[in-house]
């Protein structure tokens, strides 16, 4: 069952139970794949549709932070709710180990041998993790990897 599969009939399930917060952090999530898929011209694959996911979470994690630094403890509460909600349909986040592990094979795919091809890794190594590890962390771990040789 794809991932938008599984938001359809978890929202089918929260409009029975009458979950208010549920329904509408799913109908937001399944509105951003829709509009996704109609910018992108056609049907997404399940790496895509996780990656739409974890942009929806990203966007509460960064108000979530805002908020806190804004003292308000009601809106905070209510945007923790609904990234709980995010997480469950969210893959699990790869290691920085496993990160690294796959940076290596595209290093040695490219032929990088310094920060100068970063951009080669990164353009091949993005696409192959997308939805299941943060562009941070993978721009740190290549840095690394990077200028160790």
């Amino acid at each position: 069952m794809s991932l938008k599969s599984q938001l359809q009939a978890d929202l089918k399930d929260a409009l029975r139970a009458r979950d208010e917060r549920r329904k509408s952090v799913i109908r937001l999530t399944l509105a951003a794949i829709v509009n996704a898929e109609v910018k992108h011209g056609g049907e997404f694959d399940e790496r895509d549709e996780a990656a739409v996911v974890h942009r929806e979470a990203w966007k509460r994690n960064e108000t979530i932070a805002e908020l806190r630094g804004a003292d308000r403890p009601e809106l905070l509460a209510k945007e923790e709710a609904e990234l709980a909600i995010l997480d469950e349909y969210l893959p699990q986040q790869m290691s920085r180990d496993e990160i690294a592990d796959e940076a290596r094979l595209v290093i040695a795919e490219v032929s990088a041998t310094g920060m100068a091809q970063m951009g080669s890794v990164m353009r091949e190594l993005m696409p192959q993790l997308k939805g299941r590890a943060d562009g941070r962390v993978v721009n740190q771990v290549v840095r690394e990897l990077l200028s160790d040789q």
